[in-house]
C-alpha cells in the first residue's frame, strides 16, 4: 500500500512499524500551557498525540485549537472529531481549518451523549453519523470537493482514522460494523481500552480471517489502571468495558501504594502479549491524566526507541 498523504503515522505502519500513539484531553480552560505540558510529557516516546473532543461531553477547549498548540511545538496531533456537535457545513469547516496548519490525522467519531456531562439539556446535532464523517474527509481530501459538490482549493492532506469497540453487545456484529467502517474509508482504527486480551484476539482472529487487516492498521487500546476502584468503577460502570475478574484480583492482592505500579505492569504485559497478534498494526496508550506513565509503559514494551520515517 503506498502512502497517500503526509502524515508521519501512515509512513510508519505502512513501512511495517509498530506505531505508537497516545492522547492528550483539553483542559477545561485557556490555558494553553495544559496542552504543552502533557505534550513534552510525551513525545519523544509515540508517533503522533491524539487530542480528544470535548471528550464524555464536558465542555473543554477545542480539539482543533489543541492541535495546533501541539502542531506549534513540532509533535504530529491526531484531531479528533465528533459528530454530535456539528452539522455538515460546521464539520467540512472544521476540516478545513485543520487542513490549513497541516494536521493530517483525524479520528473520526460519533461522541458521547451529552447527558454525561456539564451541558445535558444542550441538542445532539449529528447531521452525520461517523460513517459519513469518514465518507466526508475522504471525498474531500481524493475527489477535491465539497460535499455540496464545489471544488476545494487545497484539499485536506489526512490520513483517515475511526474507533471500535471489541466488547460492545452483540459481539457477533463487531467485525462487519469494522467492515462498514473500512468501506467508508477509514485507514487505521483505535481501539477501546483492552483488559479481557482472550475476547480481543477472538475478535482479532475474527477479522484476520475476513483479510479485513489487509485493508486497515489497527491500533490496539491500551489503559493503565492506577487502583483496583479505577477497574471495578469499569467494569460496573463504564458502558462497553470488558473488565476480567482477574484483572480486579490482581490489583486487590496488592497494597494499595502498590497498585499503580501494578497496573502499569498489567498494561506492558498485555502490550507484549498482543505484539505477537497477527494484524496488530501498533498501539494506542491513554494514560488518562497520567501522561508521565506514558514513557515507561513505551520503552518497557520494548517499543522505543520511536523509528524515524
Amino acid at each position: 500500500m503506498s502512502v497517500k498523504t503526509s502524515s508521519k503515522l501512515e509512513k510508519i505502519l505502512r513501512a511495517g512499524h509498530l506505531g505508537v500513539t497516545s492522547e492528550c484531553g483539553p483542559p477545561r480552560g485557556s490555558d494553553p500551557e495544559a496542552v504543552r505540558e502533557k505534550g513534552n510529557l510525551i513525545k519523544d516516546y509515540v508517533d503522533s498525540i491524539n487530542v480528544t473532543d470535548n471528550q464524555t461531553s464536558m465542555t473543554r477547549m477545542s480539539s482543533l485549537a489543541a492541535c495546533i498548540h501541539l502542531k506549534l511545538m513540532g509533535i504530529e496531533p491526531v484531531l479528533q472529531m465528533v459528530t454530535r456537535d456539528r452539522n455538515r457545513i460546521a464539520l467540512q469547516s472544521d476540516i478545513l481549518g485543520a487542513a490549513s496548519f497541516d494536521i493530517n490525522n483525524i479520528l473520526c467519531l460519533s461522541g458521547d451523549h451529552q447527558s454525561f456531562g456539564d451541558c445535558a439539556q444542550g441538542q445532539n446535532v449529528h447531521d452525520l453519523d461517523s460513517m459519513q464523517l469518514i465518507q466526508t474527509v475522504r471525498h474531500m481530501r481524493d475527489e477535491g470537493k465539497f460535499l455540496g459538490g464545489d471544488d476545494i482549493n487545497r484539499p485536506p492532506d489526512m490520513f483517515v482514522g475511526a474507533a471500535a469497540n471489541p466488547f460492545a453487545d452483540p459481539f457477533e456484529i463487531r467485525v462487519p460494523r469494522l467492515a462498514k467502517k473500512i468501506a467508508a474509508g477509514v485507514e487505521f482504527i483505535q481501539t477501546q481500552c483492552i483488559y479481557n486480551l482472550d475476547k480481543f484476539e477472538e475478535w482479532m482472529r475474527r477479522l484476520v480471517d475476513k483479510g479485513l487487516h489487509e485493508k486497515v492498521f489497527i491500533l490496539a487500546g491500551m489503559t493503565p489502571m492506577k487502583s483496583a476502584g479505577m477497574a471495578k468503577f469499569m467494569k460496573n460502570r463504564v458502558p462497553g468495558m470488558d473488565v476480567p475478574d482477574e484483572i480486579i484480583d490482581r490489583l486487590v492482592g496488592v497494597p494499595k501504594e502498590k497498585q499503580a505500579q501494578e497496573g502499569i505492569d498489567i498494561c506492558v504485559e498485555s502490550i507484549q502479549r498482543l505484539k505477537e497478534v497477527t494484524g496488530i498494526s501498533g498501539f494506542h496508550i491513554m494514560a488518562i491524566e497520567w501522561e508521565e506513565k506514558v514513557p515507561e509503559i513505551v520503552e518497557r514494551s520494548g517499543l522505543y526507541p520511536r523509528p524515524e520515517v
